[in-house]
C-alpha cells in the first residue's frame, strides 16, 4: 500500500519542496493552500491532490478529510507548513495583526493536526510542525510571529505526550534562513537599504551563521522526509533546529570572531 502524506502551504517554499521530494519517492500527496493555482502547479509535478482553502479555518477541514480518506484510504504522515508573517513590536501591534499572526501560524497548525489526527492514529503515522528559529529566541519587531512560533513548540510536545501512547510521533522542524519567495521578500528592506543584490542580502543575513548560508527548501524537506520515515521510529516531541548552526552562536562573543583564526 502507497504511504499518503498531506502537507499545508504545499504551493510553494518548504511545502512544495516536501510536496516534490515525497512525491519522487512513491509517496501520495495532498496539498492544501490557499492559492489554487500555485496548488495546481505542484499538483501537476507530483500527482497531487488538491485541497485548496485556509488551513487556519476549522470549516475547510471536514471535506478536506473525506478527500483524503476517499482518493487515498487513509494518511500515513502530516507535515505542516502553513505560516505567514507577523511583524511589528508588541506596542505597534494592532488587534487585527496580532490575530493574523496567531491565525496564520498557529491555528493553521492546531486544525490541521486536531483534524487529522483520527486518520493518523489508524496508521501509527506522524505529524511534523514547521516551526523556525524564532521558536527558539527573538528576532527585531517581529512580536506576533515570534509569539506563535514559540507557541508552536509547546503545540509539538502536548501532541507528543498525548498521542504517543496511540502510536502517532509529533515533532517540530525550527529552520533559519531558507532561500523561498517569502524570505525573498523580507530580503527587499535589506537590498534597497545597502543597494545591493539578493544574494547580498542573503550573505549579509548568514554572515554570522557557522554555515555562512541560508537553506534550501529541499534541504529543510529532506529533515521532514527523515522524520516521517521508519529511521525516525524513536524520535518524538524533538525540536530540530535545520539553520545551519545559527542558535548555537553565543551572542555576546561576536565581536571576537575576527580575531579568531579558523583552522
Amino acid at each position: 500500500m502507497s504511504r499518503s502524506v498531506l502537507i499545508t502551504g504545499a504551493g510553494s517554499g518548504i511545502g512544495e519542496a516536501c510536496a516534490r521530494r515525497l512525491a519522487r519517492q512513491g509517496w501520495q500527496v495532498a496539498l492544501v493552500g490557499r492559492r489554487r493555482a500555485a496548488l495546481e502547479r505542484v499538483a501537476q509535478a507530483c500527482d497531487g491532490l488538491v485541497l485548496c482553502g485556509d488551513a487556519a479555518d476549522s470549516a475547510s477541514w471536514d471535506g478536506f478529510v473525506d478527500q483524503v480518506r476517499a482518493r487515498f484510504g487513509g494518511l500515513d504522515a502530516l507535515i505542516a507548513c502553513a505560516g505567514g508573517h507577523g511583524l511589528g513590536r508588541c506596542g505597534d501591534t494592532s488587534d487585527q495583526a496580532w490575530r493574523q499572526a496567531l491565525h496564520g501560524n498557529l491555528d493553521s497548525a492546531f486544525h490541521t493536526a486536531r483534524a487529522c489526527l483520527p486518520l493518523l492514529q489508524a496508521r501509527r503515522g506522524s505529524l511534523v510542525l514547521l516551526g523556525s528559529i524564532a521558536s527558539l529566541a527573538a528576532g527585531p519587531e517581529v512580536c506576533g510571529y515570534t509569539t506563535a512560533k514559540h507557541a508552536l513548540v509547546g503545540l509539538t510536545r502536548s501532541l507528543a505526550r498525548d498521542y504517543g501512547p496511540l502510536g502517532v510521533r509529533v515533532n517540530c522542524v525550527c529552520p533559519g534562513w531558507v532561500r523561498t519567495p517569502m524570505a525573498d521578500e523580507e530580503m527587499q528592506a535589506l537590498m534597497a537599504h545597502h543597494h545591493e543584490d539578493l544574494d547580498a542580502a542573503y550573505r549579509r543575513v548568514t554572515a554570522d551563521v557557522p554555515l555562512r548560508r541560508p537553506a534550501s527548501a529541499d534541504e529543510v524537506a529532506a529533515v521532514c522526509q527523515f522524520l516521517i520515515s521508519a529511521e525516525a521510529s524513536i524520535v518524538t516531541g524533538a525540536v530540530l533546529t535545520a539553520d545551519g548552526g545559527a542558535t548555537v552562536v553565543d551572542v555576546p562573543t561576536l565581536a571576537y570572531t575576527r580575531l579568531a583564526s579558523p583552522t
